[in-house]
């Protein structure tokens, strides 16, 4: 099982850049960040000096959009990082949630998303693909590499990155969402005429070291607001009570009253006081590292090829170098 570091581009850069060593030093293989202009630093600026300060390390957005930044210049910006570097780098992508609703954009459509991976995954290998009807090549792209996950819950969605994505991100730990969401995207990718094997499950959920239960819950909070943004766009497509959706997903935001993005993705974010204990405890990784183990395990048992650890809390070092002495060889010893 693989693992990866997510974390935010808050300044100083150099403590990303510290942060993201000291995880391939724990035995970390991905680094992540959010991609979102307004409320981070340009996270690719960045991953040039992380990349240029780790030797193995893949690092890219979880996750961009395809609006953020026209596509030939997110495939030209990977592709350079990739020559520069060695093909170190995957594009996570999604329709856009913090980086478009910040600035009053609505999030892509799954036609505009999916475009959109065809088109950056060819041009940042170097193929010829169209923009605006346009045929357009990155005539110095060679022997380039950029395989692109795509963010999902609902079932649209995860058809789509069935047919479409080389890797599948769940921003949620619930192994039982974790199966129903895995045997979706597989089952689209053989229905189009994919190896559903082929496609890498990443889940991606905060990850809190320690034995105080209730300060790590207070801590990791504000994930499940943050999947409460996506929950609620599902539940107003398809209905609160949809047997397309489970409600295992959607009957914790029944409470939830609105959200602001200035607290997105942080420990304390006052509106995340709708998300109860049980959905903190299904959604996170909590407790003593033997509790970590546990539910990794299951998670892997379920198809789960990288487990990404969100760092947004009170002990990111702490927790770091518990996965490098503890968890990571207990997966992989």
């Amino acid at each position: 099982m693989d693992f990866g570091l997510v974390l935010q581009t808050d300044p100083p850069a150099s403590a990303v850049v510290d942060l993201m060593r000291r995880a391939e030093r724990n035995g970390f293989r991905y680094g992540w960040t959010f991609d979102s202009a307004v409320l981070w630093q340009e996270p690719f600026v960045i991953y040039s000096r992380i990349l240029e300060h780790t030797t193995d390390l893949v690092v890219g957005p979880m996750v961009t959009n395809p609006s953020t930044r026209t596509w030939e210049v997110t495939a030209s910006t990977f592709a350079t990082l990739n020559d520069m570097y060695g093909n170190r780098t995957v594009c996570g992508i999604g329709r856009g949630d913090s980086a478009m609703r910040v600035v009053g954009r609505r999030p892509n459509t799954l036609a505009t998303l999916g475009e959109a991976i065809d088109t950056i995954r060819d041009l940042g290998e170097g193929r010829e693909a169209l923009i605006d009807g346009r045929p357009v090549r990155l005539p110095w792209v060679r022997e380039g590499k950029l395989p692109v996950w795509m963010a999902a819950y609902g079932p649209k969605a995860l058809a789509l990155a069935g047919r479409k994505a080389d890797g599948f991100i769940l921003q949620l730990a619930d192994p039982f969402l974790t199966e129903w969401m895995i045997k979706a995207v597989r089952t689209a990718a053989s229905d189009a005429g994919r190896d559903p094997d082929a496609i890498t499950i990443c889940v991606a959920a905060p990850a809190y070291v320690g034995d105080d239960l209730a300060h790590a819950r207070e801590q990791c909070r504000w994930f499940g607001g943050m999947v409460g943004n996506h929950v609620a766009d599902l539940v107003s497509r398809y209905g609160e009570h949809s047997s397309m959706v489970p409600e295992e997903l959607t009957e914790y935001i029944k409470s939830r009253q609105g959200y602001d993005y200035s607290h997105h993705g942080r420990s304390g974010n006052p509106d995340a006081g709708f998300v109860p204990d049980e959905i903190v405890d299904r959604f996170c990784l909590l407790g003593p590292a033997e509790a970590h183990i546990e539910k990794l395990r299951a998670l892997r048992d379920l198809g789960v090829d990288q487990f990404a650890v969100y760092a947004m809390h009170d002990a990111r070092e702490a927790a770091i170098d518990a996965y490098g002495q503890r968890v990571i060889p207990a997966l992989n010893g």
